[in-house]
């Protein structure tokens, strides 16, 4: 039977990550005729007022201010969304470079999105076929398909349970009793050390050092001459690098990416033939004679 290649999962923050700005701000705020700062000021005292979830109060907020606009939200509106979308910089060919090195090391290359924005959103971007699964905030949809409920709220603590889906390899939100199971590490589908998380600020936090300290490496990526958003990240140890928002060959994040690829793979080596080692003694009754 063929011995298949080691996974390696990379999993992305997507707004101010992937895409240049919160992705509500591309088409619906403007839709709504708001500023984006004053749909999210509006937000903040709801949640403040309220004591609600911050993310919850902007699924509220839109389907509050869709309705004063007498704009019904349908999910396919929504999907329509994401072909607005700005990327930053070698985004749209970053996956299959990245792709095409992990082919060539021997190991195989996932790619997540856990985020909280909307999930039909990016379903509709240009760059959502690279995607193993989507983890985002998500509506459910009426009788007449207009959106009534958030179905999935996402928040920077709640992030980290996808974590540990892609880690046991149990990736359907609707499967607690699996995701709950005990499951020895060297039997889970995706190693933590096979892990790499890139987000760009303080919500991605919790994700960001739940894998740097279980063996996988941690990203924080920036907006041009916006190094010091994320510089307390790296000098506090909850991430290994901060680099810029610059997907293109040669850059920066791509020659760490490459080398974290590779020192994976390295490892993965290192792993199996201990492995080997531990089985052939075993097999052989060494520690009887």
């Amino acid at each position: 039977m063929l011995k298949k290649n080691p996974v390696i999962a990379i999993m992305y923050d997507f707004d101010k990550t992937l895409c240049t700005k919160d992705m509500q701000e591309y088409e619906f705020i403007p839709s709504l005729g708001l500023r984006p700062d004053e749909f999210w000021n509006e937000t903040n005292r709801l949640a403040t007022q309220e004591g609600m979830d911050r993310i919850l109060a902007a699924m509220y907020m839109m389907i509050e201010k869709s309705n004063e606009k007498k704009i019904p939200i349908h999910r396919q509106k929504f999907v329509e969304l994401g072909a607005g979308i700005e990327y930053f910089e070698g985004v749209t060919e970053w996956f299959k470079r990245i792709n095409d090195l992990g082919h060539h090391l021997g190991v195989t290359i996932e790619h997540y999105v856990i985020s909280s924005g909307l999930k039909e959103i990016i379903e509709g971007s240009t760059i959502s076929k690279e995607f193993k699964k989507i983890y985002a905030c998500e509506f459910h949809y009426d009788q007449n398909g207009l959106a009534d409920w958030p179905k999935m709220v996402i928040n920077y603590t709640t992030k980290t349970q996808f974590l540990f889906r892609i880690n046991k390899g149990i990736l359907e939100v609707s499967d607690d009793e699996g995701l709950n199971k005990y499951l020895h590490k060297d039997d889970r589908r995706i190693p933590f050390r096979n892990m790499i998380y890139i987000g760009d600020g303080l919500t991605d936090v919790p994700c960001m050092q739940l894998v740097k300290s279980n063996g996988g490496q941690s990203i924080a990526v920036y907006e041009c001459r916006k190094k010091k958003k994320v510089a307390e990240l790296l000098i506090d140890g909850r991430v290994d690098f901060i680099v810029e928002a610059d997907y293109t060959e040669g850059s920066e994040l791509d020659k760490i990416i490459t080398i974290i690829i590779e020192k994976i793979a390295v490892v993965n080596k290192l792993v199996d033939a201990h492995k080997k080692h531990i089985n052939a003694l075993k097999r052989n009754d060494v520690l009887k004679k």
